[in-house]
């Protein structure tokens, strides 16, 4: 999609710290981070929402998770737990209409969110 921030990075068109990149799957920092580690990971073909899913993205789909727990890990931030969230709509607070998970540690996160 040519206006989508998320393709944009992934093409080198907008900068980004990117942390991990596979045939699959991006991940890179938060411009805002929310704690401090925050990061996305993305799959590298676009798809807007959760919703939009289908049963032949299960394994795109468990690849952002094993990612998402890498990132965790290699950050040091995983023995003291870590969130990992996917929002969908706009009632849920996506804002970049191409699906990704927020991966979140390094301090108490609250619950419930939101």
């Amino acid at each position: 999609m040519s206006d989508c921030l998320f393709c944009k990075i992934r093409d080198g068109q907008i900068p980004a710290q990117i942390t991990h990149r596979d045939d699959h799957v991006i991940a890179f920092k938060d411009i805002g981070p929310k704690a401090p580690l925050h990061e996305l990971v993305i799959p590298t073909r676009h798809i807007a929402s959760l919703t939009d899913v289908t049963l032949a993205d299960t394994d795109l789909l468990g690849r952002l998770m094993v990612v998402a727990s890498q990132r965790a890990k290699h950050s040091g931030q995983a023995g003291n737990g870590f969130r990992i969230v996917m929002n969908a709509g706009p009632d849920a607070g996506q804002s970049v209409h191409h699906i990704h998970l927020h991966v979140l540690a390094g301090r108490p996160l609250a619950w419930p969110p939101g």
